[in-house]
């Protein structure tokens, strides 16, 4: 697997669909709780994780679960965990939920890649 973070507009997308010759057939976005893992790559992981925070699942949970599935996917999410903390309970909810899947999945992952201004930073 492989794990592509960085922040809102930063290219993300664009330099995966470069780097790993992905069309927008091979790209499934997240809008809620369910995630097609039968996509090569899997977008807007922070998408997902608002779901899971909101109905009270544990997206770490939902991922070891699911781990079969997702071990030859790209997987991207916005890098929401830095800045200003929300003040909001859910949001702070969201932000450390996303920032624990992005943790455990790094560990997980043989190549784990940051994107700022659409250049990539390789951390592992």
């Amino acid at each position: 697997m492989i794990l592509i973070l960085g922040g809102a507009y930063q290219g993300k997308l664009d330099y995966a669909k470069a780097a790993f010759n992905l069309s927008d057939a091979d790209i499934f976005t997240c809008t809620g709780m369910e995630i097609d893992f039968s996509q090569r790559c899997i977008y807007a992981l922070e998408e997902f994780t608002l779901a899971c925070t909101m109905q009270g699942i544990d997206p770490i949970d939902y991922f070891r679960r699911n781990r079969a599935q997702w071990q030859e996917c790209i997987l991207i999410c916005q890098d929401i965990f830095c800045g200003v903390v929300p003040m909001g309970a859910d949001m702070r909810a969201w932000r450390h939920s996303t920032g624990q899947l992005c943790k455990y999945l790094a560990g997980e992952a043989r190549q784990v890649s940051r994107i700022f201004c659409g250049l990539e930073q390789r951390l592992k």
